[in-house]
């Protein structure tokens, strides 16, 4: 009996110092074995063996990267206004012999250190220099933290400021300055608007201007010609009238009788007319009266030799066929204008090796307008020539005289 119970003590006290001597280290973790109270080594990730009761496994160290967010701190800027920031740390340790012996309580010791860094750091800035120098306050506040914690075996990896928060009544001034920036920002772009609008307009206003001023030009041109034809030919028809009239009466042989009863057909008309309140006879009509009874008494003629004959008529004036003929001469003007233009892209090709379709097209075609994207000039009216007028009778040249009489000198 008393051999089975110190059979079961010694089995007890076997497997008591069997699970007291193998250990089992997680990955990514790090044991530290102390034996008789003296570091010893460290344990790496896997199943270790130990001598029960002298060595001791004091610290198992994580060895990955920790996050640790610290609360928010009242930190004092250099123009004396308090705010609020809340910091998160990233670091990671790398030695952890360092790690268990060189600090009591690392993570402790890294928020004391950021508190008191953050303060030093801030208290060289403005409000203004707090709010938009993030980026550099993370990196001095790295800068610091890694220094001091190196020591320790620990590697600051990242810090940053989550939160920055000024005073409610800070903030609200920092509101009413964005609004009124913004604001700001609104009428300077509302008034360049107006001002590219107004630019736009008067630039229009301008072209069209110069637009109708060009197409008043134009029309006043066209009507000048026009005048100018309609003058030319209204005169041509008046003379060819004269002429005409001329050559009747000529031809009629009129007598001196004739001519003085004539003139005082007329002096009946002369005196008509509401203005005309005392009308007196000219002294010329004794004289047409003399000559008509000459002309009865004696029976002869004045009418020299030369201007008797027969009447011919002038040769008629075709307005339409001269219509015509300047049509089809400016037709021909513009098939001429036409040809050079295709002449001279095809020596464009010849040159530079392109189609003629696309130094047509560069050019402004055969129409003879500019390209695209030059300055496009407005159509200069053609000069129209005037149509040829007939030849005009000499003044003293007489009509020829009629057949079986002999010009008189």
């Amino acid at each position: 009996m008393g051999g089975i119970i110190a059979l079961i003590i010694v089995l007890v006290l076997l497997i008591f110092v069997l699970g007291s001597s193998i250990r089992v280290i997680r990955q990514q973790r790090v044991g530290v074995i102390e034996r008789l109270g003296k570091f010893r080594r460290t344990l790496d990730p896997g199943p270790h063996l130990i001598i029960p009761v002298v060595d001791r496994v004091s610290y198992n160290l994580d060895m990955r990267e920790r996050v640790i967010p610290f609360p928010p701190q009242g930190v004092i800027t250099e123009d004396n206004l308090m705010v609020n920031i809340d910091s998160v740390i990233y670091f990671q340790v790398i030695d952890p012999v360092r790690a268990a012996y060189e600090a009591q309580d690392y993570v402790r010791a890294i928020e004391q250190l950021t508190m008191t860094t953050l303060r030093n750091i801030i208290g060289g800035l403005d409000l203004e220099q707090t709010l938009t120098s993030r980026e550099e306050i993370n990196g001095k506040l790295r800068v610091v933290l890694d220094e001091a914690t190196g020591k320790w075996g620990i590697k600051v990896n990242r810090v940053e400021l989550r939160a920055i928060d000024p005073p409610p009544t800070i903030r609200d001034a920092m509101e009413k300055g964005a609004r009124a920036e913004r604001d700001k920002r609104a009428q300077i772009l509302l008034a360049e608007g107006q001002r590219q609008s107004q630019i736009l307009a008067a630039g229009g206003e301008k072209e069209s201007a110069i637009l109708k001023a060009q197409g008043d030009r134009e029309a006043q041109v066209l009507r000048a010609q026009a005048d100018r034809q309609s003058q030319m030919l209204r005169s041509e028809g008046e003379a060819q009238a004269i002429s005409t009239v001329f050559n009747a009466i000529h031809a009629g042989q009129p007598d001196q009788a004739l001519l003085s009863y004539q003139y005082m057909q007329m002096l009946p008309q002369i005196a008509q007319g509401d203005a005309n309140k005392v009308w007196v006879v000219p002294a010329e009509s004794g004289k047409a009266l003399e000559g008509l009874g000459g002309a009865i008494t004696d029976g002869s003629s004045s009418i020299p030799e030369q201007v008797k004959g027969a009447f011919r008529a002038p040769d008629k004036i075709d307005i339409q066929a001269e219509l015509e003929e300047q049509k089809e001469r400016e037709d021909a003007e513009a098939d001429k204008r036409v040809q050079e233009a295709i002449q001279a892209a095809q020596e464009l090709e010849r040159q530079s090796g392109r189609k003629v379709s696309d130094v047509l097209s560069s050019t402004g075609g055969t129409t003879g307008q500019p390209a695209l994207g030059g300055t496009q000039q407005p159509p200069q009216p053609e000069q129209q020539q005037p149509p040829a007028a007939p030849p005009q009778p000499a003044e003293d040249q007489a009509p020829p005289p009629p057949p079986g009489q002999s010009p008189q000198g």
